[in-house]
């Protein structure tokens, strides 16, 4: 899954890793010349008291030292670029894949976890990209270049290399292996703690009218103290790397000491070549020691990768067609035939056998108890969810066969829950139709009942609106929802229950409005509230997913128990008839 990963979004950035290949490579022969030239001032500038030897060879040492810091300073600016773009090339992939999902792929996974998984898993893994490009290239070059340029100094002292690289590679490969699964378990810990922080902030209102503050402090305390014992088994298995790396660099410094001050006395070795062969056991084990540290990271590197991956390879269960019409007649009308949907894994269908049609100009009703499916009704014709078995068809057309924005640029949906994003009354109204002058979105406003408090706002149109409209009222939320999706001027408009909170006058005065700006438009509304629906051409009564009554007010009355029961469930008799 790392390797797809990497392999697929570092494909651009080619050139500055090849860039960072070739000055690692060359800073890395570099660090390995200078002990060379160390044991060249020892042996042959110190012993023989040559002063101008000396100083030549030290001056050339600090030129291969000042080549050295240009090529790292380089590797890591071409590093952080190329994993800088990989990091925005990723989240937008999965931004885009995300955009693309279905509302049960979204439920699959839940906001909280995608929101981790473009953030703190990418983020994992682009750190995984600067430290390989910094230090995986070197590692191998130094420990390799670093064993022969040790084997060529002296061959008795070979067995310590024999010795030392492995119970290295051992020890921290143990303790490696060990935090694995403990970085899987951070991960999902993370989304446990963003899922409840979300439920909170989102549900404030609730928990304070509940009186629920303490439980959910406890609720959030019990899931942060899951994810810090968590950090903390890795951190204790992290706590243990630098230790051991020490402990063994240091030992085998010792042991080259050692054994070499037995051969130099002997006559078998020279000082300058103990000291390159110090110097060169030491880059060995500091390579092995960076391979270490990379090592570290691949572990959560590659869970973080697996997650994302599962983004990015998840399909969209509302697939666009292979070839798509483009194109629609100029009548805004909605059919379904035999139309069935089913939960997956779900042992009876929310939706069986509904037929109707919905004509231009015309008002359909649809009412029912609380998930009778309405709203998963309303939801098939703009393709939120894709159909089970029959047929959903606009201008005659199957949605499924539509090109996406076709479909879309047809329908107008006010939803059941309005959201309004972060900006200005007017960029919100604007979401509908970026081309709408303000004389439009006054007009929607006015149509909308909602023309007078925008007025009172400061700046009016430019008023700003917080993050899901959470500084204005949800009555004025559902008006200013409305108002974007009359600025659209579709052809067919879908209201999901998008009266509720609306006052009687409010709600008869918007509707008296809305009817000559809708003459054209098949509209098709999930009600609750009975008064609402009262003048309907056609009403549905939804019960357990089908449609057990169909036609007007009046013929409801009088041929269907359930909207009888519904009715005086809200009204009197007498006003009802």
């Amino acid at each position: 899954m790392l390797i797809r990963l990497l392999r697929s979004y570092l494909r651009p950035y080619r050139q500055e890793l090849a860039i960072v290949l070739v000055l690692q490579m060359i800073g890395t022969v570099a660090s390995l010349y200078l002990p060379s030239l160390n044991a060249d001032i020892i042996d042959f500038g110190v012993v023989r008291g040559d002063t101008g030897y000396i100083v030549s060879t030290g001056a050339w040492m600090l030129v291969v030292t000042l080549l050295q810091i240009i090529c790292s300073v380089g590797a890591v600016f071409f590093s952080a670029r190329a994993a800088m773009g990989f990091g925005r090339d990723v989240r937008a992939g999965i931004f885009h894949r995300v955009g693309e999902f279905s509302a049960r792929e979204v439920a699959h996974f839940g906001p909280p976890s995608l929101i981790t998984r473009t953030t703190n898993d990418v983020q994992q893994v682009q750190l995984l990209v600067v430290m390989v490009c910094t230090m995986l290239v070197t590692a191998p070059i130094m420990c390799f270049a670093g064993i022969v340029l040790a084997l060529n100094e002296d061959l008795g002292l070979s067995w310590l290399l024999l010795v030392c690289v492995p119970v290295l590679l051992i020890a921290i490969g143990s303790i490696v292996i060990r935090m694995v699964p403990q970085f899987r378990r951070m991960q999902e810990r993370i989304d446990q703690v963003n899922r409840v922080l979300r439920e909170q902030l989102t549900g404030i209102r609730v928990v304070r009218a509940f009186v629920r503050e303490k439980a959910e402090t406890n609720r959030f305390a019990d899931a942060n103290a899951t994810l810090t014992d968590t950090a903390l088994r890795v951190g204790r298995l992290q706590a243990l790397i630098f230790p051991t790396v020490m402990l063994i660099l240091n030992a085998s410094s010792i042991a080259v000491l050692w054994f070499g001050a037995h051969r130099v006395d002997t006559g078998e070795m020279q000082i300058g070549a103990l000291t390159a062969f110090l110097n060169y056991l030491l880059q060995i084990l500091m390579s092995v020691m960076m391979a270490t540290f990379i090592s570290m990271m691949i572990p959560r590197a590659a869970v973080c990768a697996e997650r994302i991956n599962e983004v990015l390879d998840t399909e969209s269960s509302v697939r666009p067609a292979a070839a798509p019409v483009r194109e629609l007649r100029a009548r805004a009308e909605v059919e379904f035939r035999g139309v069935e949907f089913r939960y997956p894994g779900a042992a009876e269908p929310v939706l069986r056998d509904i037929s109707f049609r919905a004509e231009p100009g015309t008002t359909t009703a649809i009412v029912g108890s609380t998930g009778a499916g309405k709203t998963t009704l309303l939801s098939l014709i703009p393709r939120l969810i894709d159909v089970t078995a029959g047929t959903v068809l606009v201008d005659g057309v199957d949605v499924r066969e539509l090109e996406p924005d076709v479909l879309w640029s047809r329908v107008g949906l006010v939803p059941q829950r309005p959201y309004l994003f972060t900006g200005t009354v007017a960029s919100n109204l604007r979401y509908g139709n970026p081309d709408a002058t303000d004389e439009e979105l006054w007009q929607a406003l006015e149509v909308a009942q909602a023309r007078d408090f925008v007025e009172e706002m400061p700046g009016g149109l430019a008023a700003p609106i917080a993050q899901g409209g959470t500084n204005v009222s949800g009555g004025q939320r559902q008006r200013l929802s409305i108002a974007r999706a009359l600025v659209r001027r579709p052809e067919v408009f879908l209201f999901d229950d998008s009266f509720s909170a609306l006052d009687l006058a409010t709600d008869a005065a918007l509707r008296t409005a809305l009817r000559p700006h809708t003459q054209q438009a098949a509209l098709i509304v999930v009600a609750q509230r009975i008064s609402t629906i009262l003048g309907a051409d056609q009403i549905l009564v939804l019960d357990n997913g089908a449609i057990v009554g169909a036609g007007n007010h009046h013929e409801l009355l009088d041929t269907c128990p359930t909207y009888v029961e519904i009715v005086q469930s809200q009204l009197t008799t007498e006003a009802a008839a």
